[in-house]
């Protein structure tokens, strides 16, 4: 890219590409439309979500008859199709949209693309019954962000997901890709570059919630003759995939950024460490680099002027503790991935011992915006200490399971009840868990808490990455403690004692006391050993994998107490602690249950007697209840 005219002449050219996802038109269109048709001359942009979640679904197939079904219409040059990244809405999956209507469509089948096809892109009849449940009122098809599960969103690290192709770097320049780096190129200095994203309040987001104008100033100060630029994609969190959906649906805004951070910092290399289990996010984002490179923005002279800068891809092994930054380092120098004692800090002596700039995908996938819309712009969301939006991975006992991406200050109950649909089956909410195994469960009481960096913490949880799960009446907390420990375990490098041993030890504590072998003792042994791990152990993995048991001894300590005092668990999920027992008064003296026990340890006479379950030879497999049409068998 010699200047910034030929960025100018690929968007003019580009913008015919996206027009009708730039401009969309009223989507209050009628979903039952007659006449001549709504692609009688008039173009279309079909958007079918090939994201994680959707691909697994099955969504190249819809890919595939879709193309055969344009091409027996002869509608390929009405009819634009495109593969995107994630839309956001996984559970809805596989999506596709069609612009410029906006209409929604959502849990399509193969069998479905011949029914939109037929009669909504010739006949221009919205097919309503394949509607997301939400993206219709009444006979008007709502437009996309009036839809309840994107009503709260503001978008600006998913800016683009779902909305452009994300192999297409005309697509990405289009919509304004590239323009941030040319105007800090060509308009500011390093030193301006740096003070833009000081100002903003940007903080970053990959867990610990540092500043990051701050991180970039002190790597721009520390002396060295070769300096670096890293991203951390190693997102290792059971049930989150943020910074997976951003590299698969835009990954031009990681390239974009890392190259304003590699000029603000003094940087010509930048490395992006990727879990080699995201193979789609690590085939785009090669694709993205490799198209920057021709368009001449990587390598030398970028935009005519002296600065160079290129970036290759390092694949990690999966192992949770690489996410923490200086594992993540040695594993880029090829090291096993352990950390190392800080400080120094990685600004200072970082990769191959080189000042090194690193933060995490969704902090990058801010910094194009910021420069572009101004510090003061960004700094307007969000709360007084916490600024922008966090993008959330929404799980658990939850309707509307997907991505998000909300203002920062915006409540639990907000995210929980509107923008995720509430809990499946009229059950009631009982906790939730931010931050993934480094995060602390929140229960009911605190749902109207704003979420943000230093709430999230006073209340024994964290921000982490963003993973959030949902927990119901039906989950046992002091088993979620124990799920969340056990990951840590396992994950834990075994560099130091406290990380290694510690968490081993209180694994045992909480197994004996999931399996109906604790004492009252094993409470206060627990809390002690967890506040000890936090305060010795090495990095961040070891500091804050006690956090989920901290938070659930403080917040559901008489779960704990009934399961060491009553041997019960009330939630009925711990297998050492339950019984299934026949409710006199609802048994029909069938015998289906005892027909289907595979041990043969329930008692009674067909007809005459109420049915008893032997407790000694029972194990607890629950075959009885599940074929119990009375509904006379409980847990107990």
């Amino acid at each position: 890219m010699k200047s910034i005219q030929d960025l100018d002449r690929i968007r003019q050219k580009s913008l015919e590409k996206v027009n009708l996802r730039r401009n969309v038109e009223d989507a209050n269109v009628e979903a039952e439309a007659s006449g001549e048709g709504l692609t009688d001359g008039k173009p279309k942009d079909v958007l079918v979500c090939g994201g994680t979640g959707c691909t697994s679904s099955g969504c190249q197939k819809i890919i595939n008859k879709m193309e055969i079904q344009l091409e027996k219409h002869q509608l390929k040059k009405e009819v634009k199709l495109i593969k995107t990244g994630c839309f956001g809405l996984c559970e809805a999956g596989p999506i596709v949209i069609v612009h410029p209507e906006g209409a929604f469509y959502s849990r399509i089948k193969e069998k479905d693309v011949e029914e939109i096809v037929e009669e909504h892109l010739l006949k221009g009849k919205v097919v309503t019954h394949l509607l997301f449940k939400g993206a219709i009122d009444g006979d008007q098809v709502k437009p996309i962000d009036e839809v309840d599960f994107y009503k709260k969103q503001q978008r600006v690290a998913l800016r683009n997901c779902g909305l452009i192709s994300p192999e297409d770097i005309e697509e990405y320049i289009a919509f304004d890709g590239y323009k941030a780096l040319s105007k800090v190129l060509t308009e500011m200095t390093p030193e301006e570059a740096i003070d833009e994203v000081k100002k903003s309040g940007l903080r970053g987001r990959g867990g610990g919630g540092f500043p990051t104008g701050l991180k970039w100033e002190f790597t721009a100060k520390a002396e060295g003759d070769q300096k670096y630029v890293a991203c951390n994609a190693d997102e290792g969190d059971p049930g989150a995939f943020m910074d997976r959906s951003v590299l698969e649906g835009d990954p031009h805004a990681i390239v974009e950024a890392m190259a304003i951070a590699g000029y603000a910092v003094g940087a010509d290399m930048g490395y992006v460490y990727i879990r080699a289990e995201y193979p789609i996010a690590v085939a785009r984002l090669q694709i993205a680099i490799e198209d920057a490179r021709k368009f001449g923005l990587l390598g030398k002279s970028i935009f005519g002027t002296d600065f160079n800068f290129d970036m290759e891809i390092r694949l990690g092994a999966g192992a949770f503790v690489c996410g923490e930054e200086t594992a993540l380092i040695n594993s880029i120098e090829g090291k096993r991935g352990m950390p190392r004692p800080r400080p120094p800090f990685p600004a200072h002596k970082g990769i191959w011992d080189k000042p090194t700039l690193l933060n995490n995908v969704e902090t990058y996938a801010n910094i194009p915006q910021i420069i572009l819309n101004g510090a003061e712009w960004y700094s307007s969301i969000g709360t007084e200490k916490s600024k922008g939006t966090k993008v959330f991975a929404l799980g658990g006992k939850i309707n509307n399971t997907g991505l998000l991406e909300i203002p920062m200050g915006t409540t639990l109950r907000e995210v929980i009840y509107e923008v995720g649909g509430g809990i499946p089956n009229g059950k009631a909410f009982k906790a939730v868990q931010t931050g993934g195994p480094s995060g602390g469960c929140i229960p009911a009481d605190h749902l109207d808490a704003a979420i943000d960096y230093d709430n999230l913490i006073s209340l024994g949880s964290m921000m982490g990455s963003g993973g959030m799960i949902v927990m119901d009446e039906d989950n046992c907390m002091v088993d979620i403690a124990r799920f969340f420990l056990d990951f840590t375990v396992d994950e834990s490098c075994g560099k130091c004692t406290p990380c290694r041993e510690g968490t081993k030890r209180m694994l045992e504590i909480l197994e004996r006391i999931t399996e109906g072998e604790g004492e009252e003792a094993d409470l206060n042994k627990l809390e002690s050993l967890a506040k000890t791990i936090k305060n010795t152990s090495l990095c961040g993995l070891g500091q804050t994998a006690p956090n989920p048991v901290l938070s659930t001894l403080h917040y559901f300590r008489h779960e704990y107490e009934a399961h060491v005092k009553d041997k019960k668990c009330p939630a009925g999920v711990c297998q050492g602690l339950l019984q299934y027992l026949v409710i006199p008064e609802a048994c029909k003296k069938c015998g289906i249950c005892a027909n289907k026990c595979p041990v043969n340890c329930i008692d009674g006479v067909k007809g005459k007697e109420v049915y008893v379950i032997r407790q000694a030879d029972c194990i607890k497999c629950g075959a009885c209840m599940a074929a119990c049409p009375f509904k006379a068998i409980k847990k107990g």
